[in-house]
């Protein structure tokens, strides 16, 4: 069990589209990551959500031009994303044990996007599995961006990944570090207990 499900009990879809839907509400910029991920790779680029929740940032990233697929566990979630967004392809499927090939998902993405805390989300020990598995999907030359919680007060949960850890994994797929910020906005990553970090395969 991954420890977003033990943290949610894989029900809280609805709650978790409302909170969203009170920040933007509110005024709250809700679409950092989708204008990081369109300075990564130009409109009409292939992008894999891993992880994709409700879908806020797959549905943004589509309505800009981009040809995205959406994938994650939880059933509520992807509820929510389907009823946003019944035109878009969601995929339920466990990022430690899915088959790409048997999803039909070709290794010819331009861009995999991890929002929202993925990594430090995952069951424990699944971490390099599911590096393996998505970095498997990027054509050559392409780009892995995540970002998440380094420390508890950036974490629903105790931290589970340190940066030294997660570059490791991306080397042990076939990634290199190319850049890493402190927010979605870019600003430069100078320690701190968020980073998101950009990695390129460097298979050829």
């Amino acid at each position: 069990m991954s420890r977003w499900e033990e943290l949610t009990g894989g029900t809280s879809g609805e709650d978790y589209a409302a909170r969203f839907a009170a920040l933007a509400d509110s005024g709250k910029d809700m679409h950092g990551e989708a204008r990081l991920c369109a300075t990564l790779v130009p409109a009409g680029a292939r992008v894999l959500d891993a992880g994709c929740g409700t879908g806020r940032v797959m549905i943004r990233l589509a309505e800009l031009g981009y040809d995205c697929v959406g994938i994650d566990l939880d059933a509520s979630m992807l509820a929510v994303a389907r009823r946003q967004a019944p035109e878009l392809p969601w995929i339920q499927a466990d990022l430690a044990t899915y088959d790409p090939a048997e999803l039909h998902l070709d290794a010819d993405f331009d861009l995999v996007v991890a929002a929202g805390n993925i990594f430090p989300l995952l069951a424990m020990g699944t971490e390099a599995a599911v590096i393996s598995r998505l970095a498997a999907t990027l054509r050559p030359g392409g780009l892995m961006v995540a970002g998440f919680g380094l420390d508890e007060a950036h974490l629903p949960v105790p931290p589970a990944i340190t940066l030294p850890e997660y570059d490791a994994y991306c080397a042990a797929a076939g990634l290199t570090v190319v850049d890493r910020f402190a927010t979605w906005d870019a600003h430069p990553y100078e320690g701190g207990g968020y980073a998101v970090s950009v990695h390129r395969v460097h298979r050829g």
